[in-house]
Parts: C-alpha cells; structure tokens; sequence
C-alpha cells in the first residue's frame, strides 16, 4: 500500500480545528504531514470593528491553552467577577476571581481577532493549510478525501467543520440576538448572566473597547425576530427592562444576529479512522459560554492522545482513540447537562420553581461550598 499524503487530515479551520492543529505541531516530526483544510485562513492582524456583535467567553483553562500556542488575540477583555441573577426574582449569585486564586476567571474576545491570532500561528507551524469548501469523505485504510484542491488521502481524518452531529437532539424553542452596547455606567471586569422565563441574557464586557459590551439574548423565535426589527430605541427600552440598572443605561451600538438554539450532540469516534471534535461533537445553548471552552479541551486531550502515534502514523490509532473517547466521556456529557439544564429549569413559567432557583442562587451566594464544584467545572471543566 502506498504512503498517504497526511498522516492526519483536520476539517474545518476554525477556533478549535485551528487550535488542534496547533497542538499536534508540536508533536509531529514532520507538520508538514498535518493537513488543515477550511474555507477562509486570515494571515494579517485585521481587529474587527467595535460594532461586530460576535464575542467568545474563553475561561480560564482556554487562555493558559491557547497561550502556550502563541495564539492569544492581542486585545481582551478579562472577566474578574460574574453577576447571575433571575429577573422579577429574588436571589443572586457573585462567582469572583480571587475565590479561585486565579488573576482572572476569563477572557472575552472578538471572533474574528481569535481567527487572526490562530491563523498567524499555525503560518509559522509547519502545517499544510488547504483552503476549500467542505469537503467529502469515504472512510477506510486510509481515508480518502475530496476538497477544492483535489484528492488526497491521509491515515486519519478529523471533523471540526461544525457539521451537525447526529445523536441526541433537543429543541430549545428559543434563538439568541446578538448586539454590541454601550453601558453609561461600565463595571470594569464584570459580567451578567440573567435568567429570564423566555431565556437567559448575558451581557459581556466587549473588548472593542471600555464601556462596550457584548449581548447574548436567548427568548422564544417570535420574540426574537421582533427584536431584530425594533427600532434601536425601542431595542434600548426592551434591552433595559429586562437587564435593569447594573450598567446604567444600554445603547446599541451597531448590527444585530440572529441564530436558532438548540442541543445536538453525537459520538466522538465516527469511524475506526475517523474522529469529531467541537461543534461537529455537540453544539450546546450558549448559556455560561461552554461550547468553545469544551471544543479547545477536546482538541487538547485528543493532541495528547495522538502525540506517540504521530512519531509512527501507519500503527493502528484504534486503542489510542478508545482511550481518547473515554476519557472525554465525563466531561462532555457533564457540560452538556449543565448547559441544557440551566436555560430550561429558569425557563418553566412555575413560581414555584422560579422561587426554589432564586433561593438555590442566594444559598451558592452565601456558600463558597455550593458553588465551587459549578463554578471550578466552568472555569476548567472535567481533564482525567
């Protein structure tokens, strides 16, 4: 049989594909062989503008993580202190920084800034970069594969093209608006999670700048489509009854997105050669910013699995794999449960759970005990 043409073959150029590529770099002898194939690569620092409503809550682990890639974003905004409220409820509860011995429990960045960080590293990688649409793909020994740039065929093939898994399902019945705000009166560090009976609203410090945040909206589709057609000052009188006065007044301040919610989440081993990560994993409701976080630990913890393997890519994968899926085991399904949990026990209508929630936050308020184990997962999530 002759040689492929990879010895790994990444799908999809995103954060978290970008990231594993990174990561398997600096265990391959030869990068080279490392091939990442996506849509659009950004080579130049090219900082999106303070309107572009697309932010990413990176905890903790994620930025020590893509730190030690050289991949970190040149502009941030940290996040000291989270603020988690139920509107019209009473009780709440302040997760800080200094609780952990950590500087920060995390970072907000712009998307776009993310890419460009990435991008710029893996340029001085090594790796081969194929720019193409997605692609198609039969599995065997070896796979082969079918971008834009012609066929190729490599020992392995990794999913992180935010393909759609096929397994668990479940439709939130909510969609979430994204918008850039100014606050008048900017709490530097912090960050809002507010529970309402249509969704949670966060609100994120946007690092385009001081006093600018970032605004995640999830309510039920009606609702949203109406606040994507609001005029910006009745969007702004919406905006504020339902946040309130924490930040002063909130104005928009550019475009808002729209974008359906829902669970899906599939297998990780797809074939005996073929592997999911990130999105093409699960995708999970952006309540507490989870999603990203849990695809970078899947790339991680997948680098680390494949790092002796790569030193003799035609040896079988297959029990490095099972170990990989193993041990990814807990801490998906754990921040899967966190994540579809919280926006749908807020969201039930019933005073009476709505009550034991706002109870349940004043007693993590006043117990350091009660919310550390939440609070500890959030940061880092589960690594065995």
């Amino acid at each position: 049989m002759s040689q492929p043409d990879f010895d790994l073959v990444i799908m999809g150029a995103g954060p978290v594909g970008s990231a594993l590529a990174l990561m398997l770099a600096r265990y391959s002898p030869d990068p080279a062989r490392i091939a990442l194939v996506g849509t659009q690569f950004f080579a130049t620092d090219t900082l999106n503008s303070p309107t572009d409503p697309r932010t990413i809550a990176l905890n903790h682990g994620s930025q020590v993580a893509l730190q030690a890639l050289n991949a970190w974003p040149s502009r941030c905004s940290p996040i000291t202190t989270v603020h988690v409220s139920q509107r019209q409820r009473l009780g709440r509860t302040l997760v800080q920084h200094d609780d952990f011995g950590v500087p920060q429990l995390g970072c907000v960045v712009a998307y776009p800034d993310l890419l460009v960080a990435l991008h710029a590293a893996l340029e001085k990688s090594g790796v081969t970069r194929l720019k193409s649409r997605p692609v198609t793909l039969a599995f065997g020994n070896p796979v082969e594969l079918h971008p834009d740039t012609g066929p190729i065929t490599a020992h392995l093939a990794v999913q992180s093209d935010g393909a759609k898994p096929k397994g668990i399902e479940r439709n939130y019945a909510q969609a979430a608006v994204l918008a850039t705000v100014t606050a008048s009166e900017p709490r530097q560090g912090w960050a809002f999670e507010r529970f309402t009976r249509q969704g949670p609203l966060a609100v994120l410090p946007h690092p385009s700048g001081e006093g600018h945040y970032g605004v995640v909206w999830c309510c039920h589709p009606d609702q949203a489509q109406a606040l994507m057609h609001l005029a910006p000052a009745q969007f702004n009188a919406a905006l504020n009854d339902t946040f309130g006065t924490r930040l002063g007044r909130l104005t928009l301040n550019g475009n808002r997105q729209q974008f359906p919610l829902g669970l899906n989440a599939g297998p990780l081993r797809t074939h005996a050669r073929g592997v999911a990560i990130g999105n093409a994993a699960q995708t999970l409701h952006p309540v507490a910013g989870q999603g990203l976080n849990l695809g970078l630990r899947d790339a991680s913890q997948l680098a680390h699995a494949l790092r002796f393997w790569l030193a003799n890519p035609s040896s079988d994968p297959t029990p490095l794999l099972d170990t990989f899926t193993g041990q990814r085991r807990i801490d998906r399904w754990a921040t899967a449960a966190i994540t579809d949990v919280l926006p749908r026990i807020f969201a039930t209508g019933n005073p009476l759970v709505e009550h034991a929630c706002g109870l349940g936050l004043l007693a993590m308020d006043l117990s350091h005990t009660l919310r550390t184990p939440l609070a500890t997962h959030l940061l880092q999530g589960i690594r065995t």
